[in-house]
Parts: C-alpha cells; structure tokens; sequence
C-alpha cells in the first residue's frame, strides 16, 4: 500500500477502537447542573498509573497529527479547533483536535485531551450546533476524567488487566497505523475496549455535554437531533441490505441511544434553555466553513456503496435545501447500486443537477454520457462540451473529445 491507509480497513479498527471508549446506555439521568470539571487549564497527571497511561497516548498523538488521513490547508481543521474552545470547558486550551479523512460517522477523546472527529461525521452535520454537540459530549469525557476513572474501576474489579498491557496496545497502534498495519489499530482497540465507559459516565457526558452547549450558546437540544439521526441512518442502511441493524461500525456502537436515552437530552436541554436567551444553530456558519471540502466527502460517503446510508445522508442534508452538489451525488448513489431501473432514476439526477449553478463539472459529464446512450446525441454533444470547458484536463478528456467530435 506504499503507506496509504486502507479506508475500509480503519473503519474497522476505528470501530473497535472507538467501541472501547464509550458504550452503554444512562439508567437514570443525570442533572447538568450537578456536572463540574473535575480538572483545570493546565491539568497534568502526578499519579503514576496515570502518567503511564499519558505517556503512551502521547506517543499515539504524534503519529496521527503526522498522519496522512489527517486534512490540513482547507481552514475546517481550525474551524473545529474554535469549536472546542467554545465548548471545551476551563481546559479548552489544552485540548487538541484533527480532523482526519475517514467516511465514517464517529468521534473519539482520548484521556490527554486530544480528539479526532472523522470527516463522515463533519459531513452528516447540518449546522454547528449539530457539530459542536458531539464535541461538548466528547470534550465532557476529559473533563470529568472518565477513562481513567474507569480504568481504575476495572482495575479494582480484575487482575487480568495491566498497565503494561494497555501501553503495548497504545505503542503498537502509534507505531503501526500509519505505516499500513491496520491490524495494529484494530489490537489497540481491543484492549481498549476493556476501558468502555459505564451508564453513569455516558450520563455525565451527555448531561455536561449539554450543558457545555447551552453555555455556548448553542441549543442543547441538537444533541438530541443528532443522535436520532443516526439511528435513521442505520435503520435505512440495514433495510436496503436486508440485513438486522449492524452496530460495529458506528458510533452507534460507542453511544446507544434508546428512547430512554433520547427522552433524558430532550428533557436535560429544556432544563437548560433560559426563557428569553437567543440560541443559534449557525447553519450558515457551518455551511461556509466546510464549502472546501464538502465534496470530496461526499465522494468518500458514497463511493462506500452503502445506498441506504448515502441516500440518508444526501436526503438529510436536502431537508435544508436542495443544489447541484447533492442532486449530483443522488444519481451517482443510484449510478452505483446499479439494480434496474438504477441508470433511469440517475439520469434523471443528473438532469436536475445541472439546472443548478453549483453543479459539479462531473454531474455535466454523467448527464451527458445518459443522453448519448438514449439516442440524444446532438444534446449528450453539447451537454458534453460544457464538462470540458469546466474540466479541460479531465483524465477522461480526450475521450470525450472523440465523442463530442
């Protein structure tokens, strides 16, 4: 693989990973305003085991931000970074985050403050608000200091788990992922996963995450949106497979959400809205700051070839507002799956892609190539030219030259 990384493949080993960060469903909830940080700015560890465990998280930092999978240069990496210092809490400066290449609907924070927040998750956002609320809850992790917490408990609980354990599962990830050994990550995330978060602690998390959020002046109850929106995902994912509800590769797995679950966010953000206070989503906001790279995840997620998750996702993001973009990629879902009927029902996105201003050169091309093989030559002809105006150096160019004659 000369060093690129499997997509596949960390999904994968993200899953198990993220799985070992975060699982369980709250029993009994928790009150917002009994959530208090439990460290500072500036917050090292002085117990040993603890320092151990920093140590070795450390070394796993340095791999990732040097990683390949990490997108730098299109302003969203600082983007989010503001983002968690509005919702990070007293120790939002010491917090570190990247946004990494990955199709994926998942985040994940680790004990010394850093996180990692997959482009897939950035993509299924429909406004900040939507964002920042996975960050608040990620963010309320460390401030509350839940993996250590846990790991302690475990500890207390068993002999079979060991310090030197987790710091080979820690060491072999930084040193392997990103050298192709996704096997590496795929270990690491097992030993985690004996560190999954308890009841209570996924109960603290969306209890301050929330709070977090209202603070900001978000409204708490996107959090809530959020997560029964990736239950719909899922669901319409699995009914086109025909298949039960898969849970391994989600971030559905890390953070369950029953009724009970989404009945708590939906009661613990009317708790925290202030008669009176102006709560902003920042739609637009949102939508400016990820314009350089919301194409290109939108390729990733659909060439996934999952159509009932795609056609979610482009569904959901169209009950703001259709355009070119997802118009586009409706019929490249369709273009892909390839059933019967498939090939009609993409030419016909494409057809409406093109009427808008912001279709891609690509939506041109695909209209084109359908009105040729229905006979409309001299329309695929001209439909065709314009993709080459708007992409002369297309791989593909000399070919549809030939066509266009």
């Amino acid at each position: 693989m000369n060093g690129e990384i499997s997509r596949r493949g960390i999904l994968a080993a993200g899953g198990a990973l993220t799985a070992s960060l975060a699982t369980g469903v709250a029993n009994a909830r928790i009150r917002p305003q009994d959530m208090v940080p439990l460290i500072g700015p500036g917050y090292r560890p002085t117990d040993a085991d603890e320092k151990g465990l920093w140590q070795q998280v450390e070394r796993v930092e340095e791999e990732i931000a040097g990683s390949n999978l990490v997108i730098k240069g299109s302003g969203v990496d600082g983007y989010v970074r503001d983002l968690i210092g509005k919702v990070g809490g007293p120790a939002a400066r010491d917090m570190r985050i990247y946004v990494v290449r990955v199709p994926e609907f998942n985040a994940m924070m680790f004990p010394t403050g850093f996180a990692v927040v997959f482009s897939g998750l950035i993509l299924r956002m429909r406004n900040e608000a939507h964002l920042t609320g996975v960050i608040a809850h990620e963010s309320a992790h460390f401030l509350r200091r839940h993996m250590i917490r846990q790991w302690r408990d475990m500890k207390r609980k068993s002999d079979l788990f060991a310090i030197g354990s987790l710091a080979l599962g820690i060491g072999g990830a930084g040193a392997g992922v990103y050298t192709g050994d996704i096997a590496q990550l795929a270990q690491f995330g097992a030993i985690l996963s004996l560190l999954r978060y308890s009841r209570e602690l996924e109960a603290e998390a969306d209890a301050m995450g929330a709070r977090l959020m209202a603070d900001a002046g978000y409204p708490p109850v996107e959090m809530a949106n959020t997560w029964q929106q990736l239950i719909g995902e899922l669901d319409l994912s699995a009914k086109y497979r025909r298949k039960p509800r898969e849970r391994d590769l989600s971030l559905f797995q890390t953070h369950p959400l029953p009724e009970t679950r989404m009945r708590d966010l939906r009661i613990t953000a009317a708790e925290l809205m202030v008669p009176g206070r102006s709560y902003d989503s920042r739609r637009a906001q949102y939508l400016q700051a990820i314009a350089p790279i919301r194409q290109m995840i939108l390729d990733d997620q659909v060439k996934l070839n999952d159509p009932g998750a795609s056609q979610y996702v482009i569904n959901t993001l169209a009950q703001d507002g259709w355009n070119g973009l997802l118009r586009f990629y409706e019929g490249e879902v369709w273009r892909l799956r390839n059933r019967p009927g498939d090939d009609i029902r993409a030419a016909q996105s494409y057809a409406v892609a093109v009427a808008y201003p912001d279709a891609p050169a690509d939506a041109w091309r695909w209209h084109g190539l359908s009105l040729m093989k229905q006979g409309r030559t001299a329309e695929g002809r001209v439909v065709l030219s314009r993709y080459l105006t708007m992409n002369p150096t297309a791989p593909d160019a000399p070919y549809i030259r030939a066509m266009v004659g």
